[in-house]
């Protein structure tokens, strides 16, 4: 299936993905402390990725049921999410798919709205496995090049924070209840809910490992 997209939508994406992943540049900044430029690569690797991807998985899902279906940002919800990063913490509502089809079935939407969270989780895995794989190449470092020491530092760095950040962003949206993507999954499959969450739950937990 070819993904439909428009310039409206591709510009909407990106301006999304430079304020979210500015306001958690401005949060990571109080913690991480390198340069603000790395701060900016880590959030858009980790959390700016997760949120694209996430909202991609609804569109691409929704096609393939025959909707018309495109991201659309929130600018105040943007502004607002730099804004309370100031503040120590990030409201974090960058926009949403606009799905059009009034022929959707009940298990339809909720295939459509559990594609977001499942995507979040199998980053998480993905961001843990990188992860891993540099804290097992890392102990070599003493005879490996500045450079490459510096990229599994970094490698390890976006794999912490990707795993961690990605398995709540797959739990936060299934909560069962308003607009989350875990009202439309409970009421299609009370089975469906339950993997999702505990998919999002294990990825979360393994993430605390590292």
């Amino acid at each position: 299936m070819r993904l439909r997209t428009s310039e409206t939508e591709i510009k909407h994406l990106l301006v999304a993905w430079l304020a979210i992943s500015l306001a958690f540049t401005i949060i990571f900044e109080r913690t991480l402390r390198p340069q603000f430029v790395l701060t900016f690569l880590i959030s858009a690797l980790t959390v700016g990725l997760g949120f694209v991807l996430h909202e991609l998985a609804h569109k691409i899902v929704a096609q393939r049921y025959g909707s018309w279906s495109e991201f659309r940002a929130e600018p105040l919800m943007l502004l607002f999410a730099i804004l309370t990063a100031f503040a120590g913490f990030v409201f974090a509502a960058p926009g949403a798919v606009v799905i059009f089809n009034p022929y959707l079935t009940r298990e339809q939407s909720g295939k459509i709205a559990v594609a977001g969270p499942l995507t979040n989780v199998a980053l998480s895995f993905a961001f843990l496995a990188l992860s891993l794989l540099a804290k097992f190449i890392f102990p070599a470092h003493s005879s490996l090049p500045s450079d490459i020491v510096n990229a599994l530092v970094f490698a390890l760095r976006v794999g912490e924070i990707g795993s961690k950040v990605n398995g709540w962003l797959a739990l936060f949206n299934m909560i069962p209840f308003g607009f989350f993507d875990g009202r439309k999954v409970f009421v299609w499959s009370k089975q469906a809910f339950a993997f999702a969450t505990c998919s999002a739950i294990l990825a979360l937990l393994l993430s605390h490992f590292l």
